[in-house]
């Protein structure tokens, strides 16, 4: 068996940093990352600057970033406004960003869970017209802080139509954290039971509650084989001020070579790339696995 790590640091993780990193820095990290044998890297977003400072060297990322064959470097992207700029700066993969739910589609989105389509379908035609690949998001798959448990039903519905669009691969998002086990089971044989093969899934984790590696064996149980992981465990949301850290990419890959699964992936030069940018944060990696083979590599 072989996983996929879809590494989100770059994007998910810098954009819910206190401070700006510099361009030089982050363009170093995805560098590091690809060195250490992460062939998905996430690199940034096109989001309006406002919403996301952090990212708003978008443009000046990606026009000297070099681009390692084997390697890809999707991007988000919001609406088409955020499709011209990847398209301009030769992108092959973007990704869009749903909700499962209409609380945080209001304020994450300023739509409704219905009219959130009305943004998403010309940016996926367009986008597969240019022959690039879309992946979809969906946030809050289990639950959201202002209307609690997200019925499973409701996040098939969602992510079938996102799916329908034309994207290739639907990452479910446990934004804040709260999934268990049980969750996970129950929502993909929702997905299952709905016709939606789990080699169009893949799952997003944060660690809220300690549950994220255990979410992500269900998963893989279940035969997802694509986990989204963030190098050190950074990351969170800045629309859902209780999300937390994402799974630490050094926790899961520690996980699965224990388990004797390929993922490709060097752990000590990676636990290596988030030292390096733990100093630069000014802050420890929250990852068990950094904290833990730091110690052996002083």
């Amino acid at each position: 068996m072989r996983v996929t790590i879809y590494e989100v640091g770059p994007r998910d993780g810098l954009q819910n940093e206190p401070v700006t990193i510099p361009v030089e820095v982050k363009r170093e990290f995805i560098r590091r990352l690809a060195d250490a044998g992460l062939t998905t890297i996430e690199a940034t977003s096109f989001v309006h600057p406002k919403w996301v400072p952090q990212l708003a060297d978008a443009d000046e990322l990606l026009a000297d970033l070099p681009r390692r064959p084997g390697v890809r470097y999707p991007v988000l992207v919001p609406n088409e406004r955020g499709l011209d700029r990847a398209l301009a700066r030769g992108v092959t993969d973007i990704a869009i960003f749903g909700s499962a739910t209409e609380s945080f589609a209001r304020r994450n989105l300023n739509r409704t869970l219905d009219s959130q389509f009305n943004m998403f379908a010309p940016v996926v035609e367009r986008a597969l017209a240019h022959g690039l690949r879309v992946r979809a998001y969906l946030s809050m798959v289990f639950a959201d802080p202002w209307e609690g448990p997200t019925p499973p039903e409701q996040v098939v519905r969602i992510g079938r139509r996102l799916l329908d669009l034309g994207c290739y691969e639907l990452s479910l998002g446990d934004t804040i954290g709260v999934g268990t086990p049980g969750h996970v089971e129950r929502l993909l044989d929702a997905f299952a039971e709905a016709g939606v093969g789990m080699d169009r899934l893949a799952v997003h984790f944060h660690d809220t509650y300690g549950q994220a590696l255990a979410n992500t064996l269900t998963a893989l149980r279940r035969g997802v084989t694509v986990v989204d992981a963030s190098a050190g465990g950074i990351g969170g949301c800045p629309y859902a001020k209780s999300a937390t850290g994402n799974l630490a990419t050094e926790d899961l890959v520690w996980m699965l070579h224990g388990m004797g699964v390929e993922t490709g992936v060097d752990l000590k030069a990676l636990v290596a790339t988030s030292l390096w940018l733990a100093e630069r944060l000014g802050r420890p990696s929250p990852s068990r696995v950094v904290q833990a083979l730091a110690k052996e590599m002083r």
